[in-house]
Order: structure tokens, then C-alpha cells, then sequence
């Protein structure tokens, strides 16, 4: 009756993390002779990581990640010439407190979003909320939510999230709302929460992108100042991939 009981004070309490792991803690228990503090704080130890581990599938499923692109999987064999000291910086997400922007170009392949995206694990792992998207799908949301009169709920997400990504920025030259929306979101975020860009362009093509050029060096202002700024040389790994197949 008692454990029973135990148990229904447990789901109450939402402690399903000491619930699932409770009879496992009891046998410890008893043929280690633990104090009965010692009990507690293993069973508070237990609920404590099963929320981590809900919390941080949460943050994974609200990146929108494409895959399992995390810089253990990332080859940094196949181009040599990367800056692996400035990937591991960036990997203690120190930008992320800084507040700084980080910019990644390179040509097709040579694994942009690859880096952006295990950047984006590093920060969920450090407790960090991100949101992944692309040029195109910045666009497609801001569509949607004038459609459904939810600007304001998307607007404020965008310029919210400790870590916004960027992905593929410049592949397609910029629609007039697509500037827009860009500079709204960039200007919010400056100096008050990170950005990472990727893009293929070099750094002086970013400009050539936007239909505005006034818009758009106002744009790349914020964006670039005091920003971490990676370039990625060398072969692209997936013709080289697809050439073996």
C-alpha cells in the first residue's frame, strides 16, 4: 500500500525520474547501507537528469536540425586548411554570451551547414535555445504567419532565441520583403543575441545580394561588426563522395 501510495505522490508531483528509477535506488540502497541522505540526493540526482534529457530533447526538436550534424561527425581530415582552433572557440559557445555574430563562406560542399548546424548542438548541450532556418525559409515563415496574422509571435521568436542560424544566405537574390524581414530580425538581434550566417558568397559579394543597397549595408553593418568570420577553402566533399560512388 505504501509504495503504491509512493508512487501516486510521485506522478503527482510530476517526479517521473525518481518514479522510474525507484525500486533500481531501493535495492542500492539496502546492500550499500546508504544514509538515507545519500538515498535522496541519488534519487534527486535521477529526476534532475531526466529533466536535462527532456529539456534537451525539446531544444533539438525546436532547432529544426537537418540530421545528426554534430562536429564529432564532422571530417575535418578532408579539408586540412579549416581553422580548427576557431571551431573549437566557438564550440564553448562563449559567442553566444558574447552576443556576437558568427559568419561562415565557403564554396558548395566544403561543409558550412555542417559546421552551423554543430554549432547549434553545442549550444543546445550548453542549454541554449536555437532555431536553424534558411534564407528562403525565413521568407516562407514570415509568409505563412501574415497569412494566419501571427507577424508579431514569428517577429518575436526570430529576435528572441539566444542562437539564430542562417543558413545559405545570398544563394538566391533577395525578394523586397525578403530584405525587409532580414533587416527587421538582423537590427533586433544586434548586440543583444547571436546570429550565425552561411553563405557561398565571399564577404564582398554579400552586398550584390540585396536589391537595396542602402538597406543592405545597413544590414551588413550590424551584422558583421565585431562578428567571428570563418572561411572554409579546399575541395567539396560531397562531388568527391559522389565521384567514389
Amino acid at each position: 500500500m505504501l509504495q503504491t501510495e509512493l508512487h501516486q505522490l510521485l506522478k503527482k508531483l510530476c517526479l517521473s525520474g525518481i518514479q522510474a528509477t525507484l525500486a533500481q535506488r531501493n535495492k542500492e540502497a539496502i546492500e550499500h547501507k546508504l544514509a538515507y541522505s545519500d538515498y535522496l540526493t541519488l534519487l534527486l540526482q535521477d529526476e534532475v537528469l531526466r529533466r536535462e534529457n527532456t529539456k534537451f530533447k525539446q531544444r533539438i526538436r525546436q532547432a529544426g536540425f537537418k540530421g545528426e550534424k554534430t562536429l564529432e561527425h564532422f571530417n575535418f581530415e578532408f579539408n586540412p586548411k579549416i581553422n580548427q582552433a576557431l571551431i573549437k572557440d566557438l564550440a564553448t559557445c562563449r559567442f553566444i554570451e558574447e552576443k556576437a555574430p558568427v559568419l561562415i563562406v565557403g564554396p558548395c560542399g566544403t561543409g558550412k551547414s555542417h559546421l552551423a548546424q554543430a554549432l547549434g548542438h553545442c549550444a543546445v548541450r550548453a542549454g541554449f535555445d536555437v532555431l536553424c532556418t534558411t534564407q528562403s525559409l525565413l521568407e516562407q515563415t514570415f509568409s505563412a504567419a501574415e497569412a494566419t496574422g501571427t507577424v508579431h509571435k514569428v517577429q518575436r521568436k526570430m529576435t528572441q532565441v539566444p542562437l539564430l542560424i542562417i543558413d545559405d544566405f545570398g544563394l538566391k537574390p533577395l525578394t523586397a520583403n525578403q530584405e525587409d524581414k532580414l533587416h527587421e530580425v538582423i537590427a533586433a538581434r544586434y548586440e543583444s543575441r547571436a546570429t550565425l550566417v552561411t553563405s557561398n558568397l565571399d564577404f564582398n559579394e554579400w552586398l550584390d545580394a540585396f536589391p537595396n543597397k542602402l538597406l543592405g549595408a545597413a544590414t551588413l553593418d550590424r551584422l558583421q561588426h565585431n562578428a567571428y568570420k570563418l572561411v572554409l577553402e579546399g575541395k567539396s566533399y560531397r562531388a568527391a563522395h559522389s565521384a567514389k560512388g
